[in-house]
C-alpha cells in the first residue's frame, strides 16, 4: 500500500522536518503535522514544508482517545518525544515517551495503521552488550532516564507482540539541518560551528579513560538525510520490528571536527575541556551501529561519509545566514 495521507509528530523537529521534506520530494503533500512549538524557533522548520495540516501534541492526542481523526491516515512516523538526554523528570518522561507512544502504537494497529516510531541508540548504555538491533531487549542497560523511557516502550511492544506488526527505529548521532532549536541538545557539528565562527576555536571534552586519548572517544555520526531516507524506506516498505539507523562506522570527535574546519576553510584548533560531574558516569567512549539487519532487509541506499556530510551542512547553516 503507498502512502496517501501521512501523519508526522515531531514534524517540526530534526528528523521530522527532513522527513517531510523527503515526503514532498515525492510528491506526497497530504500531511498531518503534530508537534509542541512552544517558545523555539522550532517552527522555522516548517517554513517551505507542504502539508495539510498542523496539530498541537496534546490536541492531537485528545483527539485520537476521543474523535476519528486516524481514520483516513494510511502510515504515521511518530518520532514526536522528549529526546534530552540529561532530563531528569521521570514522571515527566514516561507521559511523554512512553504512555503517548502506547495510545498512539495501540490505536495506530487497531485501524491498521502503518506504524513507525523512535527507539533510541541510548537504549544501549555504555554498550558492554553491544549495538546490536537483534540483541534481547531485557539485557540492555541504558545510562539515563531519557534511554530507559525509550526502552519501557520496546519492551511493552515485545510483551505485546507488537514488534511483528510495527517498525521501531534505534536513531544513533544525527546532525543536519533542523537542530538549531535544540538548545544543549544541538549536535557537535554545530554548536562547533558556532564556537568556531565566532571565537576561532572547538572545544571537545577531555577523556577520563586510559584506553582513550582526548578526542578519540568515538561515535557513529549519521547525516539527517540518510536518516529520514532510512526511515521512509522502512516504513514504506513494511519492514517490521526493531532497526538501527547509523551507518555502522564509528569515527573520532577529532575527525569531525578536522572535517568541520576543513568545511568553514578554517585552520584546526581544538580546546580539550572538563566534563560535568554529572556525565562522567554517563558518558559513551564508542558508539557503532550494527546495521547488518537494516542492510540484509534490502537497504541498497548508502550512507553519506562523515565530510561530505558535514559540508553539505555547512553551506546550508551559510545559505540561512544570508
Amino acid at each position: 500500500m503507498g502512502m496517501k495521507r501521512v501523519i508526522v509528530t515531531g514534524g517540526a523537529g530534526l528528523i521530522g522536518s527532513n522527513i517531510v521534506r523527503l515526503l514532498n520530494e515525492q510528491g506526497i503533500s497530504d500531511i498531518l503535522i503534530v508537534d509542541h512549538l512552544g517558545k523555539t524557533n522550532k517552527w522555522k522548520n516548517l517554513r517551505g514544508l507542504q502539508y495539510s495540516d498542523y496539530s498541537e501534541k496534546e490536541e492531537f492526542l485528545e483527539k485520537i482517545q476521543t474523535t476519528d481523526i486516524l481514520k483516513e491516515y494510511s502510515h504515521i512516523f511518530h518520532l514526536g518525544a522528549c529526546s534530552s538526554t540529561t532530563e531528569t523528570d521521570a514522571s515527566y518522561l514516561i507521559r511523554n515517551n512512553y504512555e503517548y507512544t502506547k495510545i498512539l502504537a495501540e490505536e495506530s494497529l487497531r485501524r491498521k495503521i502503518q506504524f513507525l516510531y523512535a527507539s533510541s541508540a541510548a537504549t544501549y548504555g555504555d554498550g558492554q552488550f553491544g549495538y546490536d538491533d537483534k540483541a534481547p531487549i531485557h539485557s540492555l542497560k541504558p545510562l539515563n532516564m531519557y534511554g530507559y523511557s525509550k526502552q519501557m516502550f520496546d519492551l511493552y511492544a515485545l510483551k505485546k507482540g507488537f514488534l511483528d506488526k510495527i517498525t521501531g527505529v534505534k536513531y544513533f548521532n544525527i546532525f543536519g539541518f533542523g537542530e538549531a532549536h535544540k538548545g544543549d541538545m544541538r549536535s557537535v557539528v554545530l554548536k562547533g560551528y558556532e564556537q568556531i565562527s565566532s571565537e576561532g576555536k572547538l572545544k571537545l571534552f577531555k577523556s577520563y579513560r586510559p584506553d582513550y586519548k582526548d578526542g578519540e572517544q568515538k561515535r557513529d555520526f549519521l547525516y539527517v538525510k540518510d536518516a529520514a531516507k532510512i526511515s521512509l524506506y522502512l516504513l514504506e516498505n513494511r519492514k517490521f520490528g526493531l532497526y538501527n539507523v547509523g551507518r555502522g562506522q564509528a569515527e573520532t570527535w577529532k575527525s569531525l571536527a578536522s572535517a568541520l574546519f576543513k568545511a568553514m576553510g578554517k585552520p584546526e584548533n581544538i580546546e580539550y575541556m572538563e566534563m560535568p560531574e554529572s556525565l562522567k558516569a554517563k558518558y559513551q567512549y564508542y558508539t557503532k551501529a550494527e546495521t547488518q539487519k537494516l542492510i540484509s532487509s534490502g537497504f541498497k541506499e548508502g550512507f553519506t561519509d562523515l565530510e561530505t556530510a558535514i559540508a553539505d551542512y555547512v553551506d546550508l547553516i551559510r545559505k540561512e545566514e544570508e
